[in-house]
């Protein structure tokens, strides 16, 4: 990742060309580009001593000339050319045509020369060649431009124009996979409330953009002495990304610097505007290895000083602000949950746009020793800290494919049970096996199984992850990216990914109707997704609208109350039998 890219503190103040290098995507090896050329190279020269020679060898038993394999090769040829057009798009071109082009005066000596009309299809494929890396590279050029006009939607903020939540996340896990020292800062806008109550949204959003504006041009010209990314997450809330400082001081002096922007006055319609902000920040490596552990540290911090009322509005994570009592009380009630076999699940049922169940997603429940519910929100992230995820996943795993595999034994149906599985727990060894034996179990078609991943998989173990993706890929099993576009979100990792299926997350369906350029986002997602051969879920689909919305968008299959809630697999039943 470039530092001088614009947006990061470089001298360009081009939100595109931030975009950009927050998607680029990452090219084939260079080796390979070699290889195909010397390829290409050896099999010419091969073309050429074939076509002139006379030799006779016999194939099972049957004389035949050398020169008849001259069309093998020449396939070698064209599909080398093509390989270098595909995959490495303007030097890829530039080499094929190049190639190709030199072997016209070959073919037309041997035809004019030598009388060697053997080679005359040569110039007929050659050219068909040549015409299909033009269009190769042609549409290429249009990927990539559609690409990023997807980016630009997806990691912008619409109001100001900094770059959104998505990029922040990104853009911080590419860090720490470089290894990259940075400190994350988060920032929230104080009594920005009174603002919109008494004076109108409108100008409220004059105001947000106003300071988007003067941090976007500080980060722009690195007048902090630091490397600097600024970003809105949403409402009256910022943040901050800090590299290439020293120590600690230097972190707070830049800080210091983005609250002292504020000091100046804002005058938008004749009023004028003193602001002040909160701010707490996090270190990575220093304070934690996982970059989404830095959202919620920081936010710690800058809670606790927003409660300190105070006049230090400056405060560094420590790890007692973390409700430890309350963690270790959740992680206690995961383990008797475990324990006293108080997991169940509920199924969602998921349908095809004309309203044909396609199948149901296992979703996992629990209860407390009092019978009380314990919410998912609060139960997965802990016992995803604790280690327990797999253990709550394969509990979930086993009801949902005990009823599932009593349900086709019953009714003989041919829908789809789709299970979520975690990063800790798809990397285990034994993962495949348990899987199979499972299915074995219960007498469920591996073709009847869905597993549900998130993009994250890619960041925390590539290797093993696809690995055990593509042995239960030959399976049968059908592999789906749930929640797309609201963490890594690079279009690189669908093709590396065995997936079949990309789950658009509900934060974007909830948004589809509100302006054009949302609807568009998920109209590309669809697009995306059916161009790679995907099949297209979205969640959370709540009203008529957006049921519309997405018919007209081409969208596959629907997930979301207005056509089922999560239910318990007795009421499930009723949908399957109707």
């Amino acid at each position: 990742m470039d530092a001088n890219a614009p947006g990061f503190g470089g001298k360009s103040s081009n939100m595109n060309d931030t975009i950009n290098t927050l998607s680029v995507r990452k090219a084939a090896p260079k080796g390979y580009f070699f290889f195909l050329i010397i390829l290409y190279l050896i099999t010419t020269f091969v073309i050429t001593r074939v076509a002139r020679s006379g030799r006779i060898i016999l194939i099972a038993g049957v004389p035949a000339p050398v020169s008849s394999f001259a069309g093998a090769f020449s396939s070698i040829c064209n599909i080398s050319a093509i390989l270098l057009a595909v995959f490495y798009k303007k030097p890829g071109m530039i080499a094929s045509l190049v190639l190709v082009l030199m072997q016209f005066p070959m073919i037309i000596i041997n035809i004019i020369v030598r009388h060697n009309f053997i080679n005359l299809g040569g110039i007929f494929s050659n050219l068909l060649t040549v015409v299909a890396v033009i269009i190769i590279y042609v549409n290429n050029l249009q990927i990539d431009k559609f690409q990023k006009g997807i980016r630009a939607q997806a990691v912008t903020d619409r109001l100001t124009g900094l770059p959104n939540r998505f990029a922040c996340s990104e853009l911080m896990n590419q860090l720490a996979e470089d290894k990259t020292r940075f400190a994350f800062v988060s920032i929230d806008l104080n009594n920005f409330k009174n603002i919109n109550d008494t004076m109108g949204h409108a100008t409220g959003n004059d105001v947000l953009c106003e300071i988007a504006s003067r941090w976007r041009a500080a980060a722009d010209s690195r007048a902090t002495g630091t490397l600097d990314f600024v970003t809105r997450q949403g409402g009256d809330e910022f943040s901050l990304i800090i590299r290439d400082y020293k120590n600690n001081d230097d972190i707070m002096k830049t800080i210091r610097y983005y609250s002292s922007i504020l000091e100046s006055r804002i005058t938008i319609r004749d009023y004028d505007f003193y602001m002040t902000a909160s701010f707490g920040y996090a270190e990575f490596p220093i304070d934690t290895v996982n970059p989404d552990s830095l959202f919620s540290y920081a936010d710690a911090a800058m809670y606790q000083v927003k409660t300190d009322n105070s006049s230090n509005h400056i405060l560094r994570f420590t790890p007692d602000l973390l409700s430890e009592e309350h963690s270790l009380e959740t992680e206690s009630k995961i383990r008797n949950a475990l324990d006293n076999d108080h997991v169940f699940i509920n199924l969602q049922p998921q349908y095809d746009i004309n309203h044909k169940l396609r199948g149901f997603e296992a979703l996992a429940r629990m209860r407390d020793m009092q019978g009380n519910l314990i919410s998912p929100a609060e139960f997965i992230p802990a016992a995803e800290n604790s280690g327990q995820i797999d253990k709550v996943d394969s509990r979930v795993f086993k009801k949902a494919a005990e009823y599932f595999g009593d349900l086709i034994s019953r009714t003989g149906t041919g829908i789809i049970l789709s299970v979520n599985v975690s990063v800790r727990h798809l990397m285990k060894n034994d993962y495949v096996n348990e899987v199979r034996s499972i299915l074995k179990a219960y007498g469920i078609p591996a073709r009847q199984l869905g597993l549900e991943i998130t993009e994250s998989i890619m960041l925390d173990s590539a290797g093993k992850a696809l690995q055990n993706l593509n042995e239960l890929k030959k399976l049968g099993i059908r592999v789906a990216i749930d929640d797309f576009g609201t963490g890594y979100s690079s279009l690189s990792y669908l093709n590396k990914i065995p997936c079949d299926i990309l789950k658009i997350d509900k934060s974007f369906i909830d948004a589809m109707n509100s302006s054009e350029s949302s609807r568009q986002y998920v109209a590309a997602i669809i697009s995306i997704g059916h161009i790679m051969n995907l099949e297209v879920i979205s969640e959370g689909v709540e009203t008529e609208d957006q049921l519309e919305t997405l018919k007209a968008t081409g969208c596959d299959y629907i997930q979301g109350y207005i056509w089922g809630r999560p239910m318990l697999p007795e009421e499930a039943d009723k949908l399957v039998v109707a």
